[in-house]
C-alpha cells in the first residue's frame, strides 16, 4: 500500500479543504493517507512516505507563507530528489507566479512532480475541489 502524506497551511481555510480533498482522492485509490499541518511535519519523515503532497497559499507579493510552511519545506528540500509530490495552494489575487516558482524550486531539487499543480482563487468550487482529489489520486 502505498503511503501518501498530505502536508499543508492554512490561514482562512481554503488551502485546508484543498488538502482534504487531496487525501479523499488518494484513500479513493486505496493509499494510507496522512493528513497534517506544517508544524506537524518536518524532514525526518519524508522517509516514511511514498509520496507527498504539498500545499500553501500564496502570501504577500506571491511567495510561501514565511513564518511555519517555508521553514518546513526548506528542511525538506534535501529528500525531494526523487520523491513523487504534488503541489496545491490557493490565492486571493496575482497570476500564480508564486507555484511556478515553487514548481520550479521543486524540479531543480529533483522532486518527481506526479501531475500538474493544483491553485484555486479563494474556497475551492467544484472542479477546484475534482481537480484536488484527482491530485491525491495521481499520487496514490
Amino acid at each position: 500500500m502505498v503511503k501518501v502524506a498530505v502536508v499543508y497551511w492554512s490561514g482562512t481555510g481554503n488551502t485546508e479543504a484543498m488538502a482534504a480533498s487531496v487525501a479523499e482522492g488518494a484513500k479513493e485509490k486505496g493509499a494510507e493517507v496522512s493528513l497534517m499541518t506544517c508544524s506537524e511535519f518536518d524532514v525526518a519523515m519524508m522517509d516514511s512516505y511514498d509520496a507527498v503532497a504539498f500545499g500553501c497559499p500564496s502570501m504577500g507579493s506571491e511567495q510561501l507563507e514565511e513564518s511555519e510552511f517555508e521553514p518546513m519545506f526548506e528542511s525538506c528540500k534535501s529528500k525531494l530528489k526523487d520523491k513523487r509530490i504534488a503541489l496545491f495552494g490557493s490565492y486571493g489575487w496575482g497570476s500564480g507566479e508564486w507555484m511556478q516558482n515553487w514548481e520550479e524550486t521543486c524540479r531543480s531539487a529533483g522532486a518527481i512532480l506526479v501531475c500538474d499543480s493544483v491553485i484555486c482563487n479563494e474556497a475551492p468550487d467544484e472542479e477546484g475541489t475534482n481537480n484536488c482529489k484527482e491530485l491525491g489520486k495521481a499520487l496514490a
